[in-house]
Order: structure tokens, then sequence, then C-alpha cells
């Protein structure tokens, strides 16, 4: 999970090298410091002492990861890359964040702690 995160964080810094200038310190610094933060966080958390503080980071990774997602699809609305760049790079973001829902899941079961009920979830 974490060298898949890896490779997504490089693929962004080739991918948003292609927005425009004016937007250096919006969303091309935007993306890449989520990208980057989605990695470092798994790393972070697997040198914690604790399965809580590994969760902890975890939780960190996936919301950069959503917000590295809504990102790349803002970058797409305005025609600063093409879809046929785009797929590739949202395949590789949900890959990740298939891979960290399911350890956070194990991680969760294993330490006893119940996940939170998500939004979209029926009570």
């Amino acid at each position: 999970m974490w060298q898949k995160a890896r490779i997504l964080a490089a693929r962004i810094y080739q991918t948003s090298g292609q927005f425009p200038r004016s937007e250096l310190y919006g969303l091309t610094s935007q993306t890449r410091r989520a990208a980057v933060s989605v990695a470092s966080n798994i790393a972070e958390g697997q040198g914690r002492l604790t399965c809580g503080e590994f969760l902890h980071f975890l939780g960190q990774a996936r919301g950069s990861l959503l917000e590295l997602d809504t990102q790349l699809a803002i970058a797409l609305d305005l025609k600063y890359f093409n879809a046929d760049d785009y797929e590739p790079l949202d395949r590789e973001l949900y890959q990740v964040l298939g891979l960290l829902n399911r350890l956070i899941d194990s991680l969760r079961r294993k330490s006893g702690q119940e996940p939170k009920q998500k939004l979209n979830d029926q009570p």
C-alpha cells in the first residue's frame, strides 16, 4: 500500500506539472501536498507504537487521499489535463483507497473497535 501510494505521488507530480503556471501555488501545490501526505501518513503510522496510533495515521492518509480525489476531479473539470490522463490516476487512487480501507477495517476488528457509521449508511 505504501509503495503504491509513493508511485501515485510521483505520478501526481508528473501530471500536475501540466497544470497552468497560475496554479503553481494553488491546485498544483495542493494536489502534490495531498499525494505526499498519503504515503507519509502511512509511513508515520507504521512507526507508531500502538494500533490506535497506526489507525489514526491511516485515517489521516485516507482523508488526504479523498482530498486528492476531489482536487483531481476539479483539475479535470478545469481541463488542466484530459480524461486519458485522469483515468489511470483515478484507478491508482482507488486501488490505494481499497487497500487502506481493508487495512483499517482489519485493524479495527483486531483491536475491537467498531467502525464509525458512514454518512450514507442506513441506521
